[in-house]
């Protein structure tokens, strides 16, 4: 490599440096030296580093490694070339130009700053939001509650797969009836706190769930599946507990605290994350066992009231239980408590009652089974 003239920054002061540059006779070092640069400067070519935005063939800042404060190690001092012979030299002579250095221990504190991350989340997922969903639960207005969950609901139905709002949603005149009186011998025992809208989603999964604000909504496969209206007169009882408790209303709550933070995490800004989060969330109706027990308890009296036998509640159980033999269990029952000891249960408090009654007659029955028959 030729002799070159360049610019030399010391990092320090604003002042420039014009300089002479050679390699050194041990030819492992760079002799920088000028006029007003004292005294000459010895760079070891295996610490030269190429600044960022500099690498190109017009120009060239070089530094080089040492210990500061800094993640990447360099020296304040610049070399700046501009002698197209010299720049190709080290190109064609120094591949470790271009190389990145860390300080030591850099690694272990990123893994440690992503662990608190990873803490910090979990945290938030697991304590923060459950708790801000339960304080929030108790202080929102009945009127927000509905309007929420009625958004909630039609996430849902976006969520399993239509294309546009009531794209899911079943309904017959002789099917709505049925539903009608269903729901009018369950509560008319009870003082309610929501008037409660069902809505039947053209779905095969075994399944319902309840959105805030009086929403419940049953899915197709959990009528057809059913032998008797009792069964689903027991889920739908169930369903009921969580919105007159809330249950619902911490939980969605909480699924969207949990999807607004995904949504931050990965940059999702369609709300694909969030719409797919809230629907995991409701789905899969992961309350505590705690209050699948009080929604157990609530449903078996509000068919007692209606007189209503609580022995399908439990064959419904039976019917699943039997149904999944051999296969993966359905959402419905793989988060709740087991579905033997709540048929048990069911059974045991049907055998305390007396004079119960159909809920439906077969007619109304074979209606509400058909509601999703589009050949009607």
């Amino acid at each position: 490599m030729l002799p070159f003239q360049a610019h030399f920054y010391d990092g320090l002061t604003a002042g420039r440096h014009d300089v002479h540059v050679a390699l050194n006779s041990d030819r492992v070092h760079l002799d920088i030296s000028g006029d007003t640069l004292s005294p000459t400067l010895h760079w070891p070519l295996q610490d030269l580093r190429a600044l960022k935005g500099s690498a190109d063939r017009d120009g060239l800042t070089l530094t080089r490694v040492a210990e500061t404060d800094d993640e990447a190690p360099r020296d304040p001092a610049r070399l700046v070339i501009t002698d197209p012979a010299a720049i190709d030299w080290f190109h064609q002579t120094r591949p470790s130009l271009f190389k990145t250095d860390l300080r030591s221990g850099t690694f272990r504190k990123i893994a440690t700053y992503a662990g608190a991350a990873v803490v910090a989340v979990l945290m938030m997922l697991f304590v923060i939001l459950p708790a801000l969903a339960n304080s929030l639960a108790k202080i929102l207005p009945i009127e927000r509650e509905i309007a929420f969950g009625r958004h909630v609901t039609a996430q849902m139905e976006r969520f399993m797969g239509a294309s546009e709002l009531g794209g899911l949603r079943c309904s017959s005149p002789e099917g709505d009836a049925a539903i009608a009186k269903m729901l009018t011998r369950l509560t008319e025992n009870h003082d309610m706190h929501y008037d409660v809208e069902i809505h039947v989603f053209d779905h095969p999964m075994l399944n319902a769930f309840a959105a805030p604000g009086g929403q419940v909504v049953l899915l197709r496969g959990l009528i057809e599946e059913a032998e008797r209206a009792e069964e689903v007169a027991g889920v739908l009882a169930h369903e009921i507990a969580h919105v007159e408790n809330r249950d619902a209303t911490r939980h969605a709550l909480r699924a969207t605290g949990s999807a607004g933070l995904l949504t931050m995490l990965i940059g999702d800004f369609t709300g694909a994350a969030a719409i797919a989060l809230i629907g995991e969330h409701m789905l899969s109706a992961s309350y505590t066992r705690e209050a699948e027990g009080i929604a157990d308890e609530f449903a078996l009296e509000m068919l007692a009231n209606a007189d209503v036998d609580s022995n399908g509640f439990a064959r419904f159980f039976d019917e699943l239980g039997e149904h999944t033999h051999g296969v993966e269990i359905p959402s419905y029952l793989s988060t709740h408590p087991a579905t033997g000891d709540r048929a048990e249960k069911a059974r045991a408090f049907a055998a305390q009652q007396s004079d119960t009654r159909p809920i439906l007659n077969e007619t109304e029955w074979q209606a509400m089974r058909s509601i999703c028959d589009k050949s009607d």
